[in-house]
């Protein structure tokens, strides 16, 4: 069984307005002292006092995945509640931020140096999902494979329509915010690992990344782990839509390695057409037009689904997760993307999202 790891990024918010409080180190130190999670699950800082993230441990089973998640959910919930704050699984936030906090002297001070008003605010927070591949070459070959369906797996996970308390029109405005960093989007395509890391010092002797580990395409070999990571999703509103994400990740990635084992490389994308995809994903979510990447033509978005759904079919059959994996697409259609549900509790106001989000973010049976 191929091993998934999943990376979760929550907003601490004021459990009574929903404006983002910069708590993190202490809600983090709370959580090492009262909150034990699964083996090989851990609790990170991100790039704002206002982000946290839980990460699993490497799970074989969809119900390995759902317990580790569900608890790395509660243990952070709980140490957010012993700091007078909640954590809530949204891509970004409710209202307007905080004023901004003061510098770090560390590698995310590094961040604000570099990009200065692109992070002054940003709070974008995303679902990482890791597959096990056996090396980096075959990592690079893999997200080349992987590089079409990433506007899908986007729309899917559509859970960020609000900006600064408005309405943006985007089922994904964190995508938006990302796409202001550099390289940003579907990544170019690689002929080998090699040329992957020349890109990459390339980028670095422009100046543009702060350190090797800091690129911003959707999918990429992990510098740290030997995996294929991929970054496409707004952090899940739920387990299930995380779960959904992890397994249909997963099964792009053994599709992909089974067509490599069969001799069969991926083709390049258009740039300017890969990019108007991911745009298109992020703007409309399931609810209009996608494009496709390699036709370079408008399709139904909730069509590109159902052939991301054929495309993994097998893989998915193999690992035993078909049947979950169509409930969870089934259910989604019927309940809308997270931005979809967000807007619906937006019509009675912002307390109504809160009072949502916090509700579907800790699962509580």
């Amino acid at each position: 069984m191929t091993g998934i790891g999943v990376e979760e990024e929550f907003l601490l918010v004021d459990p009574r307005t929903g404006v983002s409080c910069p708590r993190a180190e202490a809600v983090h130190a709370r959580q090492r002292a009262c909150c034990p999670l699964p083996d090989g699950a851990a609790v990170h800082r991100e790039l704002r006092p206002t982000q946290i993230e839980a990460a699993t441990g490497v799970c074989d089973t969809s119900e390995e995945l759902y317990r580790h998640l569900v608890v790395g959910r509660r243990s952070l919930a709980e140490a957010a509640a012993a700091e007078d704050c909640a954590i809530i699984a949204s891509g970004t936030p409710l209202c307007g931020s905080p004023e901004r906090d003061l510098p770090a002297d560390d590698r995310f001070g590094k961040v604000d140096d570099l990009y200065a008003g692109v992070v002054t605010s940003y709070e974008a927070c995303g679902c990482h999902v890791h597959i096990g591949v056996p090396d980096r070459d075959l990592a690079v070959a893999v997200v080349n494979h992987l590089a079409e369906w990433l506007p899908t797996l986007l729309a899917l996970s559509g859970n960020s329509p609000f900006d600064g308390g408005r309405d943006s029109g985007y089922d994904s405005w964190r995508m938006v915010e990302q796409s202001r960093f550099p390289g940003s989007g579907i990544a170019p395509h690689f002929a080998d690992i090699e040329d992957y890391e020349i890109q990459v010092d390339r980028l670095l002797d422009c100046g543009v990344l702060v350190d090797a580990k800091q690129t911003f395409w959707l999918a990429r070999p992990s510098p740290r782990w030997p995996t294929v990571e991929v970054r496409a999703a707004d952090t899940a509103s739920t387990v299930d839509e995380a779960v959904l994400q992890a397994l249909l990740t997963r099964a792009l990635v053994r599709t992909a390695l089974a067509a490599l084992a069969s001799g069969v490389e991926a083709d390049p994308l258009d740039p300017q057409i890969a990019a108007a995809a991911v745009w298109s994903a992020a703007r409309y979510g399931l609810s209009g037009t996608a494009i496709d990447p390699v036709a370079g033509k408008p399709v139904p978005a909730i069509g590109r689904v159902g052939s991301l759904l054929a495309h993994t079919r097998d893989s998915l059959a193999e690992t035993g997760d078909l049947e979950l994996v169509r409930t969870l697409l089934e259910r989604l259609e019927h309940e809308g993307t997270g931005a979809e549900r967000q807007r619906r509790a937006a019509a009675d106001g912002e307390i109504a999202v809160l009072r949502m989000l916090t509700e579907e973010t800790v699962p509580h049976a």
